[in-house]
């Protein structure tokens, strides 16, 4: 049985699960999520916790079960707490601000850069060079993150560019005469 799927999923008081034949849905204060299950895991609820198993002795359903188990705690964690990703703009003139659903970014390039969030993710700009997304579904709000990102990635020789608040980049040295 794989490790991961050994650790059962405690859901807090304000969460809801209900489980379908094949799906489930965890509804909190900060929204709801579903998922699809296989055949190869079983979910069982047990007082206020999930434990997940896998249904045979293949690789497959070994491994399926940890997934299964890591994404119901994000779940869980998600409509509970909520996922943050924080993203910093490093250049002179790069510029983000937050309208509606909206985030307009300056960027260098002749024009302006206009990216519309997707229905959970909500981005705020608490300085020019800041932005926050937050949401209940780590998967969407880190590829918001990894899209925004790669409208500019940081270059390797002044670092300028748009990374995110805990990204270290090397810089290079530049050519000697």
């Amino acid at each position: 049985m794989s490790r991961v799927a050994k650790n059962p999923v405690v859901v807090p008081g304000d969460v809801e699960v209900t489980m379908a034949a094949n799906e489930i849905t965890v509804k909190g204060p900060l929204g709801v999520l579903k998922h699809g299950l296989t055949a190869d895991v079983s979910v069982v609820r047990e007082g206020d916790a999930l434990l997940c198993s896998a249904t045979s002795g293949s690789k497959q359903s070994n491994a399926m079960s940890g997934t299964i188990r890591a994404l119901l705690a994000n779940m869980v964690h998600g409509v509970s707490k909520g996922f943050e990703r924080k993203l910093l703009l490093v250049g002179v003139g790069y510029r983000a601000q937050a309208v509606g659903d909206t985030l307009n970014l300056t960027l260098g390039f002749s024009h302006p850069v206009n990216y519309v969030m997707p229905d959970g993710v909500v981005v705020t700009t608490p300085t020019q060079t800041e932005v926050v997304l937050k949401g209940a579904d780590k998967q969407r709000v880190g590829q918001v993150a990894a899209e925004i990102r790669a409208f500019r990635s940081p270059e390797p020789y002044k670092g300028k560019g748009v990374r995110y608040s805990d990204e270290v980049v090397a810089l290079k040295e530049t050519k000697k005469k």
